[in-house]
């Protein structure tokens, strides 16, 4: 698996269906973290009951959507050049209607309405039932923003309409929003307090993929391990009359839709990590050996000033009893580099960390000032933008040795392996993940994507394992 600075301002993946309806065609770019793309499925499927069509050439759309990201300023950079472009483009075609949806639609209502004029319409993640409506109002000469949050929102009783992907993986939403308040995140402002899915209908949504051919489905959620259904905060039962579910508990309902539908999940937060969630895992084989585990920092003080709800001996005892639990289990993680008055010292910790845990994978960042958030507001981002860089590279640099170790390690092993489609260097290829995540590539012969195939590993990258298929 490679390891890279994950940049969520990248440029846009355009999810599309070629739809067949009469109506306007839709066009839609997401930008950042899979809820995005997982919301844009959403939005299609409001859409397309309305007569719209989906496109994959954004020059045939009559409304283009950018699903966007606010977690860096970067991302909402790349937004804006994109906006730029669209706004041109009306120049040509008055009637476009360009929207932007998502985190920095709530966030930047006034200066993308108003002040830039660079949209039509904003709606925010708990708002796009309303999108028809809104539609209308711009098809009226008005401009039309809804950014609402909700405490109830969950979309559960939308069939979300798969754009793109390979047919093979698909995403399940089971929560919406965030209480934890890291200091430095504006997640909890754009999207809103938690609330989780009634599990039925979850465990109703991936039943329905597996029969439509998809063989793996990941449980998102901003925080996936806090899902409670019918629990307080405080673990009391709400109502007696309805089950009670929490997300150990829920991935086991998942899991038991069929040996075949591989399970995996994301973001687990480590204050939310318990026991019986890698018991679960542990039980079931289809319950991937997998666990996306943000650290952020190595450090103790520097986690309190984040705000992230445990010190460096906490997680530390979490790694531990998921290498107890699950002696296979692959971890990656989420690092940031120089955030707020972070020193050499408290750097360092977060180095010695890594060295420690050896994480198969890691999106790692330098910290980034957002607007609005408790860190911006209390303390003084005092780091230079070099020493960021240069600590950055540092985590980089383990991070590389880390996973390179990790895929020789699985070099002389047999590894059951999905088959997601074509390597992206060569049709004569094959590729797909093995229960721990890793990329394996090996030759096509007769195999199809879908199919469970037993892999020999005989050589690696950094990034990807090379093998051949055991008859």
């Amino acid at each position: 698996m490679e390891n890279k600075v994950i940049d969520e301002g990248r440029q846009g993946e355009a999810l599309v269906r070629e739809g067949s309806g009469d109506g306007r065609k839709l066009y839609i770019e997401s930008y950042g973290c899979q809820m995005n793309f997982s919301d844009s499925e959403i939005v299609a499927s409001i859409l397309e009951k309305e007569g719209y069509s989906t496109t994959r050439n954004v020059d045939e759309a009559d409304v283009v959507m950018l699903n966007t990201c606010s977690i860096r300023e970067k991302a909402e950079t790349t937004v804006r050049n994109r906006l730029q472009h669209f706004k041109k483009q009306k120049d040509t075609n008055p009637s476009l209607v360009v929207g932007v949806l998502g985190c920095m639609a709530e966030r930047m209502k006034e200066s993308l309405l108003e002040e830039e004029k660079l949209v039509d319409v904003v709606v925010g993640p708990d708002a796009y039932r309303d999108l028809p409506n809104l539609i209308d109002q711009v098809d009226s000469g008005q401009k039309a923003v809804n950014v609402l949050l909700s405490r109830e929102e969950t979309y559960a009783d939308i069939s979300p309409v798969k754009l793109g992907g390979n047919g093979v993986t698909a995403f399940i939403s089971i929560m919406r929003g965030c209480d934890n308040m890291c200091s430095f995140c504006v997640v909890p402002f754009t999207r809103g307090r938690e609330r989780s899915r009634n599990p039925l209908s979850i465990v109703a949504e991936a039943r329905d993929l597996f029969e439509r051919g998809y063989r793996e489905v990941t449980l998102l959620g901003q925080n996936v391990d806090s899902y409670r259904w019918n629990i307080s905060k405080k673990g009391e039962i709400v109502d007696e009359n309805i089950p009670t579910t929490n997300f150990a508990q829920l991935l086991e309902m998942v899991a038991k839709v069929d040996p075949d539908l591989r399970v995996r999940f994301s973001t687990s937060h480590p204050k939310d990590m318990t026991n019986d969630v890698l018991e679960t895992m542990a039980k079931y084989e289809n319950i991937c050996e997998y666990i996306h585990l943000p650290v952020q920092s190595g450090n103790s003080d520097v986690l309190k000033k984040m705000n992230r709800g445990y010190t460096r001996e906490w997680y530390m005892d979490r790694i531990a009893a998921i290498r107890r639990i699950m002696p296979e289990c692959a971890i990656s993680t989420d690092i940031i580099t120089g955030f707020c008055e972070e020193t050499e010292e408290q750097h360092q910790d977060t180095l010695s960390l890594m060295r420690e845990v050896e994480y198969e994978f890691a999106y790692m960042f330098f910290y980034s000032e957002r607007p609005k958030t408790l860190a911006e507001r209390k303390y003084e981002d005092n780091v230079p933008l070099e020493v960021k860089k240069r600590r950055l590279q540092e985590v980089i640099e383990i991070q590389n040795e880390s996973s390179l170790k990790a895929n020789k390690k699985a070099v002389g092993k047999v590894h059951k392996v999905l088959i997601e489609g074509p390597s992206k260097r060569s049709d004569d290829f094959l590729c797909g993940r093995n229960t721990q995540n890793a990329m394996i590539v090996f030759p096509r012969e007769n195999y199809k994507k879908g199919e469970y195939v037993n892999v020999m590993v005989e050589d690696c990258t950094r990034a990807t394992l090379l093998g051949s298929v055991i008859k």
